[in-house]
């Protein structure tokens, strides 16, 4: 796959693209030995992407959190559940790809998995309509937050969005209304609830999934009642100030977790996600079953008074923050 490089991984890209030219040049040329030059270079890259992911500013954190490369909702459902049955449509009016959700095992327990999915290519992200949500798309979570109810079944939803879809279509057909109601279903189900960020976690659309007993964040996720760009448009009549509107919203997984809104962040390895997938799909999956046992044997007034008490007091936390 071929490797993308963000604009603040520009010199980084340089050093890589020349260490592999060299690897190039010697399967071209077998008798040449250029190992000792590309294993300099790989370790000038390591030392420069250490350097660049040290003190990453929250818009960096932005721009990683979105990067094309990171694993996705579909990546995880593959690698983490068992049996997985898609269960598709909102019994109202369509089947919103932007959300996909189910019945699986985790851990051979059954569960229902709900996640936000922006799509790989062209093709697949058109199709998702880039992971922005429709009124379907959580009516069809709120109809699977039912289910799990009914059958007592833990819900593990995976958020990765840049907000809930803006358009004509979406409005008439009651977006706030929906996202509404699935925040509200979200606090009145009686089984454990666990959500992590795994890329954007934007505005509402993001909420309508994720209030959950327990809440993580991947180290480089964000997580804000609005996008950089958005804020900026709204403050100073100017995207192009998104640096300073990404400093200002405390939307980072460090900001969040001393402010209270979430209760622990995933550690994601050295460059982000996208540079090891299968690790980070393996500290996702930890960190999950972490927060399932800490729910486990609960009773259902214990886990929706938990709930309700922990977004009742994250306004308090923020105010003393």
């Amino acid at each position: 796959m071929t490797q993308h490089y963000l604009d603040f991984e520009k010199p980084l890209a340089e050093i890589e693209g020349k260490a592999e030219e060299l690897r190039a040049v010697a399967r071209a040329n077998p008798e040449m030995n250029v190992e000792k030059e590309a294993a300099a270079l790989d370790r000038k890259a390591e030392t420069l992407l250490r350097d660049l992911y040290k003190d990453l500013s929250p818009w960096r954190k932005c721009q990683v959190a979105r990067h094309p490369d990171r694993p996705h909702t579909r990546d995880y459902i593959a690698a983490l559940f068992t049996e997985f049955t898609p269960l598709a449509g909102d019994r109202n009016f369509a089947d919103d790809h932007a959300v996909m959700g189910g019945l699986a095992r985790f851990n051979d327990a059954p569960v229902v998995v709900i996640g936000h999915e922006k799509g790989h290519d062209t093709k697949s992200r058109i199709e998702r309509n880039f992971g922005m949500a429709r009124p379907e798309g959580y009516r069809k979570a709120i109809r699977l937050m039912d289910l799990a109810h009914r059958f007592r079944l833990p819900v593990v939803t995976l958020i990765d969005t840049p907000g809930a879809y803006p358009g004509k279509g979406a409005e008439e057909r009651g977006q706030a209304e929906a996202i509404a109601r699935s925040t509200a279903r979200c606090l009145e189900i009686g089984v454990p609830l666990v959500s992590v960020v795994i890329g954007e976690g934007g505005s509402g659309g993001a909420v309508a999934l994720a209030t959950a007993n327990r809440i993580a964040m991947l180290e480089h996720s964000v997580y804000s009642v609005i996008s950089p760009e958005g804020c900026a448009s709204i403050l100073w009549k100017d995207a192009e100030k998104m640096r300073e509107a990404a400093e200002a919203l405390r939307l980072t997984a460090q900001d969040l977790l001393k402010l209270g809104v979430i209760d622990r962040i995933v550690k994601e390895p050295l460059g982000g996600a996208q540079r090891d997938r299968a690790a980070t799909i393996e500290a996702v999956g930890k960190t999950i079953e972490a927060m399932l046992k800490e729910l486990a044997g609960k009773k259902p007034e214990a886990l929706i008074r938990d709930r309700r008490q922990k977004f009742l007091e994250m306004g308090a936390k923020g105010l003393a923050a």
